[in-house]
């Protein structure tokens, strides 16, 4: 959905950024501003391509190449640290958060097969909200826990600012490193991580059971372990979940500080939230795997502005829920679209129309009060999980 009065959506969106970038957090207030240009022409733009940002720029310039070189040196500045620009802004949105739990979500994503893309996101309503992320130059999705443990810090460091502890991590079977498990077991924090079939199960003595991948289930079987001991180092004790959704031959496995049900596959499969984020990066909305820059630094500004956009197109779209006008922008009788969407389309739809936008900044915990009219992955019964965008359902043992 595109608005007709782009010089005047430009300036109006541009003035509606600008006072939430903290100006006293920066060296330079001409950052703050660029930034604030800069998430402006991404959102009216859906590119991360600068040229395509240069129509919804105001500036002095009389050169379109002076407004391009622009940004250019502010996603170069070496001055500009990520971090200090969006951890403020992240937890000015979950301050209103409440007593609720909080989920987050640890994954990878590799970029123009030379970078990648660690992130840690809130799980939040159906979407990934970005908490922390990091470009590495570095061609493949797995890394090492050293290579975590410092934005896994940096997580923490956030959420203890907040008085946030009731916190639990998601992670594919990448991050099945037990080292990681005790990081997060000193933290307080719960997890649920994918297992893979290779590690050694121990009984809660010690004593070698069997390998994972040697426990054969019926299809929609599944088998709980507690209080046992994981890979020949015996971490524990854990909890175990096993199981086979299909007659195919992959089976689920999960491995949980806590003990384990029908219902950890389903909060598991929360997990799947943050390849619907890494998506909206990439091909979904912003078109990230069109960008040029080959610079692990510049790309990781680049996903500021991005992180920006979404953190704050979501909470845009929480406000138009809780107002009450979602289907003055939603045709469906029941939400069908993700608050990313909606803060997108309310925001275009208010700009088009001289309305304000972007009033307010928050990320409120609790149920969700217009959940989805029809299943997605977000939204799965205890018995169920879900899987590359399919539902799978499991049945209890017999």
């Amino acid at each position: 959905m595109k608005t007709e009065n782009i010089a005047g959506d430009a300036s109006r969106l541009y003035q509606a950024i600008l006072p939430h970038l903290h100006p006293a957090l920066w060296n330079d207030v001409r950052n703050t501003r660029t930034l604030a240009w800069m998430v402006s022409g991404l959102v009216l733009s859906q590119s991360v391509s600068i040229p395509s940002w240069l129509p919804h720029i105001h500036s002095q310039a009389t050169v379109a190449q002076s407004t391009e070189r622009r940004c250019r040196r502010w996603l170069e500045n070496p001055a500009i640290d990520p971090g200090s620009v969006y951890g403020p802004l992240i937890t000015r949105a979950l301050r209103e958060w409440g007593p609720h739990s909080l989920t987050l979500a640890l994954d990878t994503s590799i970029l123009f097969g030379r970078f990648c893309l660690i992130r840690v996101a809130v799980l939040y309503r159906g979407r990934a909200v970005p908490l922390v992320s990091r470009i590495l130059e570095h061609a493949s999705a797995q890394v090492s826990t050293e290579q975590l443990l410092p934005v896994l810090a940096e997580v923490k460091g956030l959420l203890d600012f907040l008085g946030l502890h009731d916190v639990r991590l998601l992670a594919d079977r990448g991050f099945c490193d037990t080292a990681l498990m005790g990081w997060l077991r000193v933290c307080g924090w719960h997890f649920r991580i994918r297992i893979k079939s290779s590690l050694i199960l121990a009984a809660p003595d010690g004593q070698r059971v069997c390998t994972i991948g040697e426990i054969k289930l019926a299809a929609r079987e599944t088998r709980c372990f507690h209080n046992v001991t994981i890979t020949g180092h015996r971490f524990g004790p854990v909890h175990v979940a096993l199981g086979r959704p299909t007659d195919g031959p992959e089976q689920w496995q999960v491995v949980s500080d806590e003990p384990t049900s029908l219902g950890t596959f389903a909060e598991y499969g929360e997990r799947f939230q943050i390849e619907e984020g890494f998506l909206d990066d990439k091909s979904g909305l912003f078109g990230l795997e069109d960008s040029k820059l080959r610079d692990a630094a510049s790309l990781e500004r680049l996903i500021l502005v991005i992180s920006v956009a979404t953190l704050l197109l979501v909470s845009e779209g929480l406000q138009i829920v809780q107002q009450g006008v979602r289907r003055t922008i939603d045709p469906h009788w029941n939400r069908a679209l993700s608050y990313l969407k909606l803060g997108l389309r309310g925001l275009l739809f208010a700009l088009s129309r001289g309305r304000a936008v972007l009033n307010r900044l928050t990320l409120q915990g609790g149920a969700d009060p217009a959940s989805p009219g029809r299943r997605n992955k977000s939204q799965v019964s205890p018995m169920d999980a879900v899987e590359g965008g399919w539902v799978i359902r499991f049945r209890s043992p017999s």
